[in-house]
């Protein structure tokens, strides 16, 4: 069947005689995409994560606002101790009054209720020594009002502390989210001063040119920023989660600078072989563009697979991803053909002198070593094949011990008032009282059966002990409904947490309820905790065989082989798996953890086996395309297997060794940050690309493909009616 192709080639030489029209669009669109960014996006993102198949956590947030009419309640602490004093002294006490008339004085704009031990005498208020007592507050507004206001809050906490000499912290929602964007933003920064100058480094030693080495940042930076724009727009309509920046970032400096490392590379080849600025352009185009093209579309489906979690978090990493790795492809296939036109034979400029004539007198011997390393393995290609298998295979069993949650507060530097906060709440009374569970029962609550059925409910509570002190009840008939509000011992994701929430719904809600008639949804923050658990857990499977199946399907169609796509996907299993493994043994166990600078945690971040899954098999496929790419090249022309797979790992294994360390580069600055979440995400992409790019693609690669022999491009007769994408063609 004749090839069916977007003709790369074509586009990049019309790009390519036009640059300067083609650069001017760019340009236009990244002035407009910085103006856009600026004004939009700090209103398109959020720090809550919503679900979009409303499970009952959900609905009870649902049912509180509109038939109660309250939004959902944004509490925080405020947590009063001395050394020196207790509360039954006068000098305790005038410090929280003159604290309360502070605090009261923000106005009912800021803070919509709150409570001392002096008004209440409860002495569920008050530490066991008496040197400590907590002030629950009520912030008034959204989440994202809240956030902005929690500011002046801690402002005038502050101010109490120094004045008084008493230790005065808050620590709640709105505190601790305000913290965790903090925290972001600084490892954001830390990752790209670290990650980006590495990449340079890298991308010197690989073209030995500083003008070639910068050209895939400076792309790299147009479409981190254009995704930015899109993102932001978006968010107009769909509230995005905030870790939807460093998603963007990240993977524009991953993907950016691999995909104009491609093309580059084979530019600067046909330069060298004596094509003219135009010819070089189109058959670069015609090339290493129609593998980034495919590489590109590989990484997107993948991604798809998040998209179908229902789950804000998920549906913004998987969005913000895609947008910046499309516009990452669409800028190699446009604007690196104008801005090489411009530069010709000059991106060879600037040259680091020790590196380019270390280069150049030893091109011969890299491409020898790399065809030595494919001739090695393919004498020997079972030995190869066994080994690989069993050093990837081992930290893939551990996979099978995985703990997935969420770390939550925890997890932030102790240097963090929030944090500081939340420490004293656990120790001394429970951070729970920040996140309560919240049981709506929606049935007549003039009924003496159904509130009989509430006060029974209210004992089982009082018997576990997790439940901390005693639950309220807030009736509403004209809303024909009652909430009971029950603060939980520890954090909301904790195991201990989420266990009481599960209790409640299986055990507690349906023995006190049994033959009433009445609807009962148990919800509050601890319950959106273990709903998001449960959704992770039941959606991973689903997005394992989606993102499989579609990546089989996408390279049978790029390769016009069964075979290929089925040892990509069996490949791609073994370096993911390893890297699942690594993290739990690194995090989980700890080992090497204090090595590399990382917190030994209880579990694995819940979105993080979903996420690592979809980018790794979309990732790792840059590396099969462009490899199996230039292979099918030499394949198509000389049908020779071996000496193709030779040719193949020659000429890209420099390149694709060089992409791989600057991945791991842009993954490592990630990793270096302060949060654990970035930590996990980081590590398990570094190590599986690492893992990917070497003994993958140098070892069973060629080991398989030797074994297999011409078998590699079978495709069965009654699917030869696919179309040809051309990967390989001339």
């Amino acid at each position: 069947m004749s090839a069916i192709r977007f003709s790369t080639g074509r586009l990049a030489a019309g790009c390519g005689r036009r640059p300067r029209l083609a650069i001017g669009l760019w340009l236009a669109i990244a002035a407009i995409s910085l103006l856009v960014v600026s004004r939009l996006l700090s209103g398109a993102l959020t720090n809550e994560f919503s679900f979009t198949n409303n499970p009952d956590s959900q609905q009870v947030k649902n049912l509180l606002s509109r038939r109660l009419h309250q939004p959902e309640k944004i509490d925080e602490v405020v947590i009063v101790s001395s050394k020196q004093y207790t509360v039954d002294q006068p000098q305790f006490f005038n410090v929280v009054k003159k604290l309360g008339g502070d605090i009261i004085g923000l106005g009912p704009g800021l803070i919509s209720g709150g409570i001392s031990y002096y008004q209440t005498h409860n002495q569920s208020m008050v530490s066991a020594d008496r040197h400590t007592t907590i002030i629950p507050l009520v912030m008034s507004g959204t989440l994202s009002e809240a956030e902005k206001n929690v500011t002046k809050l801690q402002t005038v906490l502050s101010q109490n502390s120094r004045a008084s000499g008493f230790r005065i912290l808050t620590t709640g929602t709105a505190s601790s989210n305000n913290d965790f964007n903090h925290v972001s933003e600084t490892d954001l920064q830390k990752a790209e001063l670290i990650g980006i100058p590495i990449a340079l480094v890298i991308l010197v030693f690989v073209f030995g040119t500083l003008v070639a080495a910068s050209l895939p940042l400076i792309l790299a930076g147009f479409s981190i920023v254009i995704a930015l724009c899109i993102t932001a727009l978006v968010g107009q309509l769909i509230e995005m989660s905030f870790f939807v920046e460093n998603m963007i970032t990240m993977m524009g400096l991953a993907v950016g600078i691999d995909y104009s490392l491609f093309v580059i590379s084979r530019y600067r080849e046909e330069l060298s072989r004596g094509s003219d600025r135009l010819q070089a352009i189109r058959k670069a185009g015609d090339t290493a563009s129609r593998a980034v093209l495919f590489s590109g579309m590989t990484v997107i489906l993948a991604l798809v697979g998040m998209l179908i979690i229902p789950l804000n978090i998920f549906y913004s990493l998987a969005a913000g991803a895609m947008f910046v790795v499309a516009v990452s492809v669409l800028a190699a296939l446009t604007l690196l053909p104008a801005v090489l036109s411009l530069l010709g034979p000059r991106i060879n400029s600037l040259k680091i002198p020790l590196i380019h004539r270390y280069q150049a007198g030893n091109e011969a011997e890299q491409g020898s070593f790399w065809n030595t390393v494919a001739h090695t393995v393919m004498r020997r290609p079972v030995i190869s094949l066994l080994a690989v298998i069993i050093i990837l295979g081992v930290p893939a069993v551990f996979y099978f011990q995985i703990k997935t949650g969420a770390n939550g507060i925890a997890v932030l530097p102790d240097s963090y008032t929030s944090k500081q906060g939340y420490q004293v709440l656990t120790s001394e009374f429970s951070f729970g009282l920040t996140s309560p569970a919240e049981v709506a029962v929606l049935g007549n609550v003039n009924l003496p059966a159904v509130m009989g059925s509430v006060s029974k409910l209210e004992q089982e509570v009082k018997k576990d002990k997790v439940f901390y002190g005693t639950p309220s009840v807030t009736k509403d008939p004209a809303a024909n409904m009652t909430l009971v509000t029950m603060p939980v011992s520890g954090a909301p994701e904790s195991a201990e947490a989420t266990g009481a929430i599960r209790r409640l719904r299986e055990q507690y809600v349906p023995q006190a309820f049994r033959g009433v008639n009445a609807r009962v949804l148990v919800g509050g923050i601890p319950a959106m905790e273990l709903d998001y658990f449960n959704i992770t857990n039941q959606y991973r499977p689903i997005v394992f065989a989606f993102v499989l199946g579609l990546s089989f399907l996408l390279l049978m169609l790029v390769f016009h082989s069964v075979v290929v796509p089925l040892k990509a996907v069996f490949m791609n299993l073994l370096s993911v798996g390893a890297a699942y493994g690594l993290i739990v043994i690194v995090f989980q166990k700890g080992v090497g953890a204090g090595l590399f600078g990382f917190r030994q945690v209880s579990s694995v971040e819940a979105w993080v086996p979903l996420f690592l899954f979809s980018v790794l098999f979309g990732l790792s496929m840059d590396y099969h395309v462009f490899l199996l790419g230039r292979i099918k090249e030499h394949y198509n022309r000389t049908g020779d297997n071996s000496a193709s797979v030779a040719i193949g790992l020659r000429f890209t294994g420099r390149i694709i060794t060089g992409a791989a360390l600057i991945m791991v580069a842009v993954f490592s600055g990630f990793a270096s940050g302060q949060l654990v979440m970035f930590q996990q995400m980081g590590f398990g992409l570094g190590v599986a690309i690492l893992l990917d790019a070497t003994l993958v693609r140098s070892i069973l690669v060629p080991a398989a493909m030797k074994l297999l022999g011409d078998r590699n491009w079978y495709l069965p007769r009654w699917l030869r009616w696919m179309p040809d994408f051309g990967i390989g063609s001339e």
